[in-house]
């Protein structure tokens, strides 16, 4: 892998000096205020690299839709470039597949709204999308996704890709979504396995847990995740609250927790053993266990 994007839910963190050196993942709904609906009065100033998520899988868990359009998004995408400082890459305004994002109902005690369309309209939607921004904001890295839910999903997205003209194989990230509750499975490693044979050898997954890391790590360039978070949801009370920089805001677990993600991160990702080798490839520690 060539670049792991730790994800985290606060936007003051992009500030932080504790992140330079670790590239960040976030998404666009932590920049709205809890209180009022709107995005905060200021942005941060980003001390170092970060990508942006477009949040598409909570505006479709909670409204079974996008409540924001394409031009607002970039919007968004304009004023954050200029406050907070260049990013790496944007996703784009996709549409997830899973078949609860679709029917709705609850799982894993979360509810979903349902779209109550089918995976194909979510596809050409996505590509749409992506297209569309694209046109909308030309100077920005806005990143096309792949959707799907079994193999032949996949390759149909793609198909629907190089029908509107695009070349996802040319594109420096493309991400791939509707992953996360099934990247450590062996289904997930043929897929991911199928794609490469097409020639995406720029796969960003999104999302990844850590059992997902270990399985696909060596078939992704890229990836992020917030499995820290979860790790730290069953950890206890907050074991660095002395190394908080905000005095009003103190963790009841580590799930909210910068240093213990730090942490978190390097346990797992290994830097390259020389600055300047040639391949310079992040290692996952425990990637065969």
């Amino acid at each position: 892998m060539d670049t792991f994007y730790l994800g985290i839910h606060r936007p003051n963190w992009l500030a932080d000096s504790r992140v330079a050196e670790v590239p960040v993942f976030i998404s666009r709904r932590t920049f709205l205020d809890s209180r009022t609906g709107a995005y905060r009065k200021t942005f941060p100033k980003a001390v170092g690299r970060y990508a942006v998520d477009s949040g598409g899988f909570t505006e479709l868990q909670k409204f079974g839709r996008w409540t924001i359009t394409p031009v607002q998004y970039v919007a968004f995408l304009r004023r954050l470039w200029a406050e907070t400082g260049p990013f790496d890459f944007a996703a784009p305004m996709d549409w997830m597949v899973e078949p609860w994002v679709i029917s709705g109902g609850w799982v894993d005690r979360q509810y979903f709204a349902g779209t109550r369309l089918s995976v194909k309209w979510h596809q050409r939607q996505t590509v749409r999308n992506g297209k569309l921004l694209r046109q909308l904001a030309p100077e920005l890295p806005i990143k096309y996704a792949l959707q799907g839910w079994t193999e032949t999903d996949y390759h149909r997205c793609v198909d629907m890709y190089e029908s509107a003209g695009i070349d996802l194989a040319a594109e420096s990230v493309v991400l791939l979504g509707s992953m996360c509750r099934r990247q450590n499975t062996t289904e997930a490693v043929d897929i991911i396995d199928s794609l490469l044979d097409r020639g995406l050898r720029n796969l960003h997954g999104l999302g990844f847990k850590i059992e997902g890391l270990r399985k696909c790590w060596h078939m992704l360039s890229f990836a992020d995740s917030m499995s820290w978070s979860k790790d730290g949801r069953h950890g206890g009370p907050c074991q660095h609250s002395a190394e908080w920089r905000d005095p009003d805001y103190q963790p009841q677990s580590e799930a909210n927790c910068l240093p213990h993600a730090l942490a978190w991160r390097q346990r797992h990702i290994r830097r390259p053993a020389r600055r300047y080798q040639h391949i310079r490839q992040l290692d996952l520690f425990g990637a065969t266990a």
